[in-house]
């Protein structure tokens, strides 16, 4: 499963540079590049929940499966439009990619977490499993999250964005393969419709405070997070007076960073997850006011490294922290919730950072977007945490829908 996760992941940044760079081509225009996008993450973040809680509800076999090969027949037509370019067919086939894709993440999520307390004995923590199947998909997710666009890029300059777009294709036939014997039905909602399957998970959201609080801390994070974006170019051609390559060099020293985190949460064990949510927000909020107060293109690298270190460090405690907050028979619905979540505030984060761009300088945005992450670091010390049988205290306690 962790196999089939980071291959999939490193065939959505093929997709997503190659289509990028395609649509670009053909109308020159950024607002078409950006309603790609929006069709990819916006658009489907209103529906994954409802997608997942139709999945778990129902029982046939192979659900897992069946999205990862919606995602490939998707951007497989994606490929063919290209050749006859009309984007309103590719933005919707694009929203039906992205769907799959958010619920397959969320449902594989879910699935890896109870595999891993499946293979816990009467003796072992079951907290302690999750934990550590987190830490290795942490490390696949930023492996990929560093290779990815450089692979993609390439790929994608040198022999055209439609193979780009067709080894996305085979990932997700690859995965979808590999997956052939998930099966995420859950037992409990035989019978449910999805709309019961939704409140019973919204009730659980609102009866616990520390769950709450994590899904908005996490995305007001994002929004400050993802200001960086548009940013980073002024700042390292206007500010820096770096150019491509002093661009290139943040790039891959945030990337760097990155990686390193995914091996300090790694190897940090059960500690605290608190301490690990508040301090890699911390760290991102660190990064990016470095950059603001950077002197020199070598300050800035150094302060990239902190950033990205934050980055790795920050995303698997969250995912670790909800798992603990909830039941196991309603993570994939609160997980599909933190996906949508996580792909809604990106977009409000893009326009943040532009609009600080545009208002100010690179270095005022900076401190802007890195006070803010700074300061969100105190809302993730209001996460508390029962044990297993007080998370499933909670949720049956609540009255039937």
């Amino acid at each position: 499963m962790v196999l089939a996760y980071g291959v999939n992941r490193l065939g959505t940044w093929f997709g997503t540079i190659a289509l990028s760079l395609a649509v670009f081509d053909h109308t020159h225009s950024a607002l078409d590049v950006a309603a790609v996008l929006i069709a990819a993450q916006v658009v489907p973040a209103f529906v994954v929940p409802a997608v997942i809680a139709r999945v778990e509800a129902s029982r046939g076999r192979h659900e897992l499966s069946a999205l990862l090969y919606v995602e490939a027949v998707a951007i497989g037509a994606v490929a063919v439009l290209l050749s006859h370019f009309w984007l309103p067919g590719i933005l919707l086939l694009v929203a039906v990619d992205g769907t799959a894709a958010l619920a397959a993440n969320a449902l594989l999520r879910t699935e890896l977490a109870a595999a891993a307390k499946r293979e816990v004995d009467d003796l072992g923590d079951p907290n302690a499993a999750e934990q550590q199947v987190n830490a290795v998909v942490n490390v696949a997710f930023s492996i990929t999250f560093v290779a990815g666009p450089i692979l993609a890029g390439v790929t994608a300059a040198a022999a055209g964005a439609v193979v780009a777009l067709l080894i996305d294709v085979a990932t997700f036939l690859i995965c979808g393969t590999l997956l052939l014997d998930l099966h995420p039905h859950v037992e409990e909602a035989g019978g449910e419709s999805v709309a019961k399957r939704l409140r019973a998970a919204w009730r659980h959201v609102r009866s616990v405070p520390s769950l709450r609080a994590l899904l908005i801390a996490q995305g007001v994070g994002l929004i400050f997070f993802e200001s960086a974006v548009p940013i980073e170019v002024a700042y390292a051609k206007r500010t820096l007076l770096s150019g491509d390559r002093g661009y290139g060099l943040l790039v891959t020293c945030w990337g760097v960073g990155v990686v390193l985190g995914s091996v300090i949460f790694a190897r940090a064990g059960t500690r605290s997850l608190t301490a690990m949510l508040a301090g890699g927000t911390l760290a991102i909020g660190a990064g990016y006011l470095g950059f603001a107060a950077a002197p020199s293109l070598t300050v800035a690298a150094g302060a990239a490294v902190v950033g990205g270190i934050g980055n790795g460090v920050q995303y698997a405690p969250v995912i670790s922290s909800l798992q603990r907050l909830t039941p196991p028979e309603l993570h994939g619905r609160v997980m599909g919730l933190l996906e949508s979540i996580s792909a809604v505030a990106p977009a409000l984060g893009l326009a943040l950072g532009g609009a600080l761009v545009a208002a100010g300088s690179p270095r005022l945005a900076f401190a802007v977007v890195g006070a803010g992450a700074a300061a969100t670091s105190l809302a993730f010390t209001r996460v508390r945490f029962h044990d297993g049988g007080a998370a499933q205290g909670l949720a049956t306690a609540e009255p039937a829908p």
